[in-house]
């Protein structure tokens, strides 16, 4: 069973910090791209920042441009979230996944982890 397993939220105060994993179990991701993606309650779930396969390449969203950082680990823990600066409307369940095409669309993203949930109180 592939599983991605993301972790790492909690409660922060506004610019504090944060780093989100993701660990993979199942299979190997190291070909694939991988994002992190956020839903507040109510709301759609929204791009947040993605990475190719070889980690070369990063994209964010403008609204967290300069404060996430995004990062490929290894195979068991293929990517990162370096969250710095946070906000109040940083405040959502975040979620990992994986896509054989980046940053691409959410429906490009085939395999999703369960979230984890990030507050961040003013």
């Amino acid at each position: 069973q592939v599983q991605l397993v993301a972790s790492g939220g909690g409660l922060v105060q506004a610019g504090g910090s944060l780093r989100l994993s993701c660990a993979a179990s199942g299979r190997m991701f190291n070909s694939y791209g991988m994002g992190w993606f956020r839903q507040a309650p109510g709301k759609e779930r929204v791009f947040v920042a993605a990475i190719n396969s070889s980690g070369q390449r990063t994209y964010y969203a403008d609204s967290v441009k300069g404060r996430f950082t995004i990062s490929r680990g290894n195979a068991r823990n293929p990517v990162y979230l370096q969250m710095n600066s946070l906000k109040p409307e940083d405040t959502a369940n975040y979620y990992c996944a994986a896509s054989l095409v980046v940053p691409g669309s959410l429906e490009d993203y085939k395999y999703w982890g369960q979230g984890t949930q990030v507050t961040v109180s003013s």
